[in-house]
């Protein structure tokens, strides 16, 4: 069972052998093949037409221009002579033919007399240089406010018993209109109780002067006796002296006019007791009565009316409510002050305010932009706002409407647009914002060219600017837009039609 392998390796390894020596044979055969394969490449691009005329192309320029292939390699007749080289020189030479056809193409081509080019001549619209006095309008924007907002509130505590019609949101009232009526009946009952007590206080008073009257009358008679008693005992002294009278009655005279001296002390402290009363009795009376006065005004603030013509602007009181008191019941925005806010730019504020103009006073437009048509209201500036506003980079303006009813009722919240009159501006020329070139230029027409002039922006008006400096009356300024404007540049003026 082992011997049978050998056998067969035996017999495998002269295979093996010859096979080797047959792959070694063959090499040189294919080392020889490949050159063989180039060649019949090089032999089908020659045969191509296109590259045929491309290499007769080359040497008849060659012919024209013999100076110009000085450098360049003489063209083989035959490419097949290249053997394995053809791999880098088939492209190469294919280039060099290209360059070689363009050379002499470009050195045979014939002469062409050359045109002068005209120069381009641009055209433009230009506006005339006028110096004038201005005071341009500025335009901002802004919006209307309330000029005043009233928040209404319950005075007293009570069940709503009746709620006026245009007590809505957005409703209209009048001054004087009742907005809501709260039950009356407790109010009704304190306003009868405080008059009563008002009017017992009073009697209490008059019976109290009666008895002041009555306590001066009986000190005035205590008085009059007394001085009674004291002559009688001025009498009976001399008589007791000499003996007519006895001492005792000189004695009962004297107790006669200690009694009368009580009785005028007695009836004065009475008196004074009375006064005491009466005056505590008139301060109950000035208290009652600031109860009465507080009583009836409990009962008129159970009607809540509108203090003045004015929108709701809301309402939160209806019919059958129980309000205690200081419940928000409704919020007013007067009809007839309308302001309208807006911003002033630092330099739009400094250059109106001057050590002799104020912007409070200024009567400015205000135009709101609904429809068709702006309706135009006129205002007057009348505060300016207490600090600056550093988030907007200027100063709020606030001006009240003259008659924000007419032509039609503009209300708060609405977007409008304001004009008010910058400062004058004297011997300024106006041109558009587009006929400047970096921000201080402006480009003049002489004698068909461009001009470069220097200028100085001293304001604004609208879309316009106001220049001064190297321009004179009467100069044409170009406001067509050119991207290359410069000296120089050839130009002629179109009218504008």
């Amino acid at each position: 069972m082992a011997r049978a392998p050998k056998s067969t390796a035996r017999k495998t390894a002269p295979k093996r052998a010859a096979s080797k020596r047959a792959a070694g044979a063959r090499k040189p055969a294919r080392k020889s093949a490949a050159p063989a394969g180039l060649d019949a490449l090089v032999a089908d691009l020659l045969a191509r037409p296109e590259l045929k005329w491309l290499i007769a192309t080359a040497r008849s320029a060659r012919a024209r221009a013999p100076a110009a292939f000085k450098t360049l390699f003489r063209l083989p007749a035959d490419l097949r002579t290249m053997g394995h080289t053809a791999k880098i020189a088939v492209p190469l030479l294919v280039l060099a033919l290209g360059a070689v056809s363009y050379a002499g193409l470009k050195a045979s081509r014939p002469d062409i007399a050359g045109r002068d080019e005209q120069e381009k001549v641009w055209p433009v619209r230009a506006a005339e240089i006028k110096f004038s006095n201005h005071s341009p309008e500025i335009r901002l924007y802004g919006v209307t406010i309330p000029g005043r907002q009233v928040e209404l509130r319950a005075l007293v505590a009570g069940q709503v018993i009746e709620a006026g019609k245009n007590l809505r949101s957005g409703g209209v009232v009048n001054k004087g209109d009742v907005l809501l009526r709260i039950d009356p009946f407790e109010y009704e009952g304190g306003l009868v109780e405080a008059k009563a007590q008002l009017g017992e206080a009073r009697a209490r008073l008059k019976e109290i002067e009666a008895t002041i009257k009555s306590e001066q009358d009986a000190l005035t008679n205590s008085r009059e006796q007394r001085k009674l008693a004291e002559r009688d005992l001025a009498r009976a002294e001399p008589l007791v002296a000499r003996g007519s009278v006895s001492k005792k009655l000189a004695d009962d005279r004297r107790m006669v006019v200690s009694e009368r001296k009580q009785a005028v002390e007695m009836r004065l402290n009475n008196l004074n007791i009375q006064k005491a009363r009466a005056e505590q009795q008139q301060a109950a009376i000035k208290q009652l009565e600031w109860k009465v006065r507080q009583a009836e005004r409990n009962l008129a603030d159970t009607v809540l009316k509108a203090p003045f013509d004015a929108y709701v602007k809301t309402a939160n009181a209806d019919l059958g409510r129980l309000l205690n008191v200081n419940d928000a019941v409704a919020t007013l925005l007067d009809r007839e002050w309308i302001e309208a806010r807006f911003t002033l730019t630092d330099s739009q504020y400094g250059r109106i305010v001057t050590k002799d103009t104020k912007v409070t006073g200024r009567t400015i437009k205000v135009l709101w932009r609904v429809g068709e048509e702006p309706i135009e209201y006129e205002a007057v500036i009348e505060r300016v706002a207490a600090e600056i506003a550093s988030q907007d980079g200027g100063v709020e303006v606030y001006a009240r409407l003259k008659d924000p009813l007419t032509p039609i009722p503009i209300r708060s919240g609405a977007f409008v647009e304001v004009e008010a009159r910058d400062r004058a501006y004297t011997d300024v020329s106006r041109l558009p914002q587009g006929a400047l070139y970096d921000g201080n230029k402006v480009f003049v027409i002489v004698d068909g060219r461009l001009v470069e002039r220097r200028v100085e922006i001293v304001g604004t008006a609208g879309n316009d600017v106001l220049v001064k400096g190297a321009i004179a009356e009467g100069d044409r300024v170009v406001v067509t837009r050119l991207s290359n404007a410069g000296e120089g540049l050839a130009v002629k003026e179109h009218a504008v039609p």
